[in-house]
């Protein structure tokens, strides 16, 4: 008997970030190269895509890409966004590491970004995940488990916890940016369980933006050292002028799409005997 493929969720981040992003995510989930893809539900270039997803649901897993540092706010942010726009990820970290987030404020945001999600896909996200890991931020963690349990989301909806051990960061590229991100979200998986959100175990995907030859080895060191139920990010996308506006860093994404659509990637899931699914799960056990 073959040995069973070991699961794991390949998700591409910033679905509607521009229309050149949504469609490397969809030539991707055509192909079966991805297995779930978050949405940027605030920036306009989302409500011409949207419609596109539903010809997804329940193929692969459709989630929020819950965004506080790029576009405009769904609502008026007197505090957090004052001129209307969100601001940049530094000012929010600042922001939430001194206790200066208003939680009345983020929460309504969140409720209105879900609606957003709600109204193009006639039902709630799969799971929420944030841009730039915004969601395990203190003072944005409380009020998106608060908005979601106002739902009644508990147990339907799976959240990412985008930390993971030391002995697995260390194995990865971009280990500081990992270890950044572990340490802003220490706490969260277990605040997300008692909330009764289940979240991925294992998490890798961090990029040092380089692409060039070495960039398909650098990315399949993603899943060196996977948890338990792992999930690994991704950014593909083709470039445009939408994108450019808000990203400065637009080479890695092709090179990310060119990847993730190879031959050479479907062999390395070959050979490390790995099959993508829509949401975390642990590998079963076969006695």
């Amino acid at each position: 008997m073959l040995p069973e493929r070991r699961p794991i969720v390949l998700c591409a981040d910033d679905y509607g970030m521009s229309p050149g992003v949504s469609r490397g995510i969809l030539d991707l989930a055509r192909a079966g190269r991805i297995s779930a893809t978050g949405s940027m539900t605030n920036l306009p270039a989302f409500r011409g895509e949207a419609a596109r997803l539903r010809e997804w649901d329940g193929r692969i897993g459709l989630g929020l890409h819950l965004t506080l540092t790029a576009g405009a706010p769904l609502g008026p942010m007197p505090r957090l966004a004052p001129a209307g726009r969100l601001p940049p990820l530094g000012r929010l970290l600042r922001l939430s590491l001194a206790g200066g987030l208003d939680g009345e404020e983020l929460r309504a945001e969140i409720e209105r970004q879900l609606d957003a999600f709600a109204q193009a896909l006639g039902r709630a996200p799969d799971f929420v995940d944030g841009h730039q890991h915004v969601h395990v931020l203190p003072g944005v963690r409380g009020a998106l488990l608060a908005a979601l349990a106002a739902r009644n989301l508990a147990g339907r909806v799976w959240l990412r916890d985008p930390g993971d051990r030391l002995r697995a960061i260390l194995a990865r590229p971009a280990g500081p940016k990992a270890l950044l991100v572990r340490n802003l979200a220490a706490g969260f998986r277990s605040a997300a369980a008692r909330a009764g959100f289940p979240t991925n175990r294992g998490f890798s995907g961090f990029s040092d933006f380089r692409p060039g030859e070495g960039f398909a080895a650098g990315f399949e060191r993603a899943f060196a050292a996977l948890g338990p139920a792992p999930l690994v990010m991704c950014h593909p996308g083709h470039v445009d002028e939408g994108l450019r506006a808000l990203d400065p860093v637009v080479e890695s994404r092709p090179a990310e799409l060119a990847y993730l659509a190879s031959d050479r990637f479907a062999a390395f899931l070959e050979r490390e005997g790995l099959r993508l699914v829509p949401r975390p799960q642990e590998e079963s056990r076969i006695p």
